[in-house]
């Protein structure tokens, strides 16, 4: 079993990383248990959350975009659903359904029919607790090819609403000065497309695997 380094992560994830390294290039696609930053390449902002709760609507915590390249706050682990597992180093399937849970709070990527707090749009949190949340936590990989390719530009569509992962630009004040609302929306547009960029891609193994649908036990 192997990953690939790609960008800046800390070192605690370097070391409990038990892996062969590779370079980066050797694999094109996105797999099961990779930690990955998620630019939107319209917005150039990376998809974040932190422990700061919203002061309207669910009351979640908040899931924003951020300019910063090296803010640990922007990991997510790529995962299964509670009802499919993904195995470490099995490719992300065009139209497979995934979680992607927040690395360092343990929280899924999450939405429903709450409005958005700037664009009264459809409202993106982070729910759960250490990875386990409900199916509103599950988004379907929408791409061109039959496997999600490292260089592609994707979209997420939340299963249950059916709304995408956007970003139209609208920024939040104190105490999250600048970032940028992550929302659903349910037309599709130049909003909602996202690549991979800095993480740990797990290498495909022939030797066995492991359920991804729990989460990573990896501190950051």
């Amino acid at each position: 079993t192997g990953c690939f380094i790609y960008g800046m992560l800390p070192l605690t994830v370097l070391l409990s990383c038990m892996f062969t390294f590779s370079s980066g290039s050797e694999m094109n696609f996105v797999t099961c248990g990779s930690v990955v930053k998620l630019l939107n390449v319209k917005h150039n902002v990376r998809l974040h959350s932190h422990d700061v709760r919203y002061g309207s609507g669910s009351g979640q915590q908040s899931v924003t975009g951020v300019t910063g390249v090296e803010d640990s706050n922007s990991y997510w682990s790529v995962r299964g659903t509670s009802d499919a597992a993904c195995h470490r180093g099995t490719p992300v399937q065009c139209g497979q359904n995934i979680r992607l849970t927040h690395v360092n709070t343990g929280r899924n990527l999450h939405s429903h029919y709450f409005t958005s707090p700037l664009s009264s749009n459809q409202e993106v949190s982070a729910f759960g607790e250490n990875g386990e949340g409900d199916h509103l936590d599950e988004w379907t990989v929408l791409c061109a090819g039959s496997v999600w390719q490292r260089d592609e530009s994707v979209r997420f569509r939340h299963t249950a609403t059916e709304a995408l992962l956007s970003v139209t630009g609208e920024q939040y004040g104190r105490p999250i000065h600048g970032q940028r609302e992550v929302h659903g929306m349910m037309v599709s547009s130049s909003h909602s497309y996202w690549k991979t960029m800095e993480g740990v891609f797990m290498k495909p193994s022939e030797i066995g695997s492991r359920d991804f649908s729990r989460p990573l036990h990896t501190e950051f």
